[in-house]
């Protein structure tokens, strides 16, 4: 077994304990600032027209990639030389540095605290910080759908996703993910300024989480059996519901998750401004409650263990028959 694969389960049993602490330099955060500063370096060096803004956008995103990949493969690389130990230990802490289970789970978690106190203005400040969408008229109802879709959509991007490529390629590809998914969240928008400078960040984000996210979603369905959700459910709104929405991954655990939890999730959505008319996931057996926000993060966990004993198991197996 290659050395990055047992770190990978060290590294999510890190995040679990203690998350990203806010006293810690993070390496994502630099990923983000190298993405402002080459948006602000390269839009005035190209054309203010369709075709200059994607030309731009394309070389961003190489241009990011190659540093987001080259950066950590050049520090393992240094550290495999000098000792296998010290290598695994910083595969470890990269790994570590990589999931974003439990910084996800206590941002949601805010808001639910928010909701329960009946604090509906602050709820809206914290899933502000959470959601793309227009928060500032949301009902609390509406708040705590927003943010149970959030959990969702990030048990793959910020979990299960990362788990994906750590197992395939270690921190190197791990890194690179990240940087995808970070360009998509920074870039990826269809308003005016970034639906052309934005296009390829977004495709190369579809792209690299279209096996991730379908994975996820199995993965969801298997925990929501384990601990109690309706799996069976969760697997036939899955089926019904997993291909509406405009791009082809976040409905994927968005579906799984509301039929788990019997709620239906979605619908129409502000942003910037601007109305967009999305489907719903999902059927209202019920009404969606700020519990239910535990309740999907304590989905997410259980898929995520789920999947990462999945892993590991076919990283032993793998390396048994080679």
């Amino acid at each position: 077994m290659k050395l990055w694969m047992p770190a990978v389960l060290v590294g999510f049993l890190i995040d679990c304990l203690i998350g990203d602490p806010a006293a810690l330099p993070h390496p994502i955060v630099l990923i983000g600032k190298a993405i402002a500063a080459l948006e602000k370096a390269l839009r005035p060096r190209f054309p203010a027209t369709p075709e200059g803004e994607r030309a731009a956008g394309r070389l961003l995103v190489v241009c990011v990639l190659l540093g987001s990949a080259l950066v950590p493969a050049a520090i393992l690389f240094v550290c495999f030389r000098v000792n296998r130990w010290l290598y695994f230990a910083v595969c470890c802490v990269m790994s570590w540095q990589i999931f974003a289970a439990k910084c996800l789970k206590q941002e949601a978690e805010k808001v639910r605290r928010c909701l329960d106190a009946g604090d509906l203005p602050a709820a809206r400040r914290q899933v502000s910080m959470l959601v793309g969408r227009d928060t500032e008229n949301l009902t609390a109802t509406q708040v705590a759908k927003a943010t149970i879709e959030t959990v969702a959509e990030n048990t793959s991007d910020g979990v299960i996703a990362p788990m994906f490529f750590l197992m395939l390629g270690g921190p190197t590809l791990g890194f690179l993910y990240k940087a995808v998914n970070t360009m998509d969240s920074m870039l990826g928008y269809k308003n005016e300024k970034y639906l052309n400078f934005g296009r390829f960040a977004a495709r190369t984000d579809d792209v690299f989480n279209y096996i991730p996210a379908r994975l996820s979603a199995l993965g969801m369905i298997a925990g929501a059996a384990l601990t109690g959700f309706d799996g069976k459910n969760a697997a036939r709104i899955w089926r019904r519901d997993r291909r509406k929405h405009a791009s082809p991954n976040s409905a994927q655990t968005e579906s799984v998750c509301a039929g788990a939890l019997h709620i239906q999730l979605a619908g129409n959505a502000y942003y910037f401004g601007k109305l967009y008319e999305k489907p719903f996931l999902g059927d209202p057996d019920r009404p969606v409650e700020a519990a239910d926000i535990s309740r999907a993060c304590k989905l997410m966990y259980a898929a995520s263990i789920y999947l990462l004993a999945v892993f590991e198991a076919v990283g032993v197996l793998i390396t048994t028959i080679l």
